[in-house]
């Protein structure tokens, strides 16, 4: 499958650029947090969670790049349902131009799924930065 190999590499930047953005705002980050269990028995792990550290705020957060049409928007709204399963708050952020212009729309007015460029407003916001 196209692109395959590096879809994996741009998720992976994606949750660096996350991660360098929440440090940047003063918020602690951990990666691949443990979160219990699916119903299959598969470990549910959350990409990244933000703390802030005065107020104990927790976030969690998935990231899905997209750089070509493909099967990542698909995802996302099963992802939402599994979120609503953690045991803390959470978003997804996505980020590259592969989105459909209708999927995105639809994810987008959801409020749990947010675009890259428009995170940092979003974090200062919820943690009241």
């Amino acid at each position: 499958m196209p692109g395959r190999g590096r879809a994996s590499t741009q998720g992976r930047n994606l949750q660096i650029k996350v991660v360098e953005l929440a440090e940047g705002l003063g918020l602690e980050t951990r990666m691949e947090v443990k979160a219990a269990r699916r119903i299959w028995g598969a470990e549910r792990r959350i990409d990244i969670v933000l703390k802030e550290t005065s107020t104990r705020k927790l976030l969690g957060v998935e990231c899905k790049f997209q750089k070509v049409k493909g099967s990542a928007e698909e995802k996302i709204p099963s992802m939402l349902k599994d979120i609503e399963h953690w045991p803390i708050p959470g978003i997804v952020v996505i980020d590259g131009p592969g989105f459909s212009k209708g999927m995105e729309n639809f994810l987008l007015a959801s409020g749990k799924v947010i675009q890259f460029e428009d995170l940092e407003d979003w974090l200062r916001l919820y943690f009241a930065l």
